[in-house]
């Protein structure tokens, strides 16, 4: 696992093959931090949570560009203990890693982000129901952006606060915002 840019760019760190997850390639880490570069001041104070956290490559690369803190949010007991010793490495004091199932967390979370970004495993049957969750719990700021990593069977334009799509080889990902001015159109 390699960081893209910011402070750690070019830190990599050595993910056991033995683990499930399916990090984000770098060229649609790059690709998606350039779309979220013009969206997001990372230097403003911004709170994120990372849900589905995995290797926490997503979270390492929102700290790396400079995020007050970030919530990373990851189940399984192997793939939490790495994050924990990533960020151990980095010495990081913005890094938040819980150990807890996505559903439970954002029953129970009342904090509000700046950005939520979730990448699920493609095949969990909730995955369709994560936006509505995300907005029914209210847990954006006015102005803040939830992202979601799916497969290219998912559809989401429909959604009520659908903002934009992405997709960058076989990586689908859909921005979502509680308000904003105008839809845009899909890009690809």
């Amino acid at each position: 696992m390699r960081v893209v840019s910011g402070i750690y760019k070019g830190r990599r760190f050595d993910v056991p093959h033995s683990f499930k997850a399916r990090p984000t390639t770098d060229f649609a880490k790059e690709n998606l931090f350039n779309v979220l570069d013009n969206l997001i001041d990372f230097e403003n104070k911004v709170h994120a949570l990372d849900l589905f956290a995995g290797t926490g490559s997503i979270s390492l690369e929102l700290l790396s560009r400079g995020c007050e803190q970030v919530v990373s949010i990851e189940k399984d007991r192997e793939h939490y203990a790495f994050i924990l010793k990533v960020m151990k490495e980095i010495g990081s004091q913005a890094w938040l890693p819980i150990k807890a199932d996505v559903f439970k967390f954002i029953n129970r979370c009342n904090q509000q982000f700046d950005l939520v970004f979730a990448d699920p495993p493609y095949t969990l049957s909730e995955l369709t129901s994560l936006p509505d969750l995300i907005f029914g719990h209210n847990l954006l700021k006015p102005d803040g952006l939830f992202i979601l990593e799916h497969g290219k069977d998912h559809q989401f334009e429909q959604h009520p606060h659908f903002m934009q799509h992405r997709r960058y080889g076989a990586v689908n990902f859909t921005i979502f915002q509680p308000t904003f001015k105008a839809k845009e159109t899909s890009v690809e």
